[in-house]
C-alpha cells in the first residue's frame, strides 16, 4: 500500500484537480448540449469518474483510505444508474422509435 501511495504522490495534487475539473466540465457540457440520451449517459459517467478521480487523489495524499471506499460505493451507484438508464433507453426506443431526448414529452400521456 505504501508503494501505491508514494507513486500517486509523485504527481502534484494540482494536476489531479485540473484533470478532474476538465473532465467534469466536458461531461457537464455534454449533458447540457447533447440530445442523444446515450451520449448524455456517457457524459454522466464521465462526471462520476472525474469525482472518483478527485476523491481517490485526496484520499491518497492524506493517507486516508475512507475516500477510496467512498469511490467504491460511487461506482456501485453508477452501475445501477447505467442499468436504469439503459432500460429507459430501450423503452424509449420501443415507444418513440428514437433516442432523441426532445421526443420525451410524448411519453407523458
Amino acid at each position: 500500500m505504501k508503494e501505491i501511495t508514494s507513486a500517486i504522490q509523485l504527481i502534484p495534487l494540482q494536476h489531479y484537480i485540473i484533470l478532474s475539473v476538465t473532465l467534469f466540465s466536458i461531461g457537464m457540457m455534454g449533458v447540457l448540449f447533447r440530445r442523444n440520451i446515450i451520449a448524455i449517459l456517457m457524459c454522466l459517467e464521465l462526471m462520476f469518474n472525474s469525482a472518483n478521480l478527485l476523491l481517490a487523489a485526496f484520499s491518497a495524499y492524506h493517507s486516508d483510505p475512507s475516500g477510496q471506499v467512498f469511490v467504491f460505493f460511487i461506482m456501485i451507484v453508477a452501475a445501477a444508474e447505467v442499468a436504469v438508464g439503459l432500460s429507459i433507453v430501450v423503452m424509449m426506443k420501443r415507444n418513440v422509435e428514437s433516442v432523441d431526448i426532445n421526443l420525451l414529452n410524448r411519453l407523458k400521456w
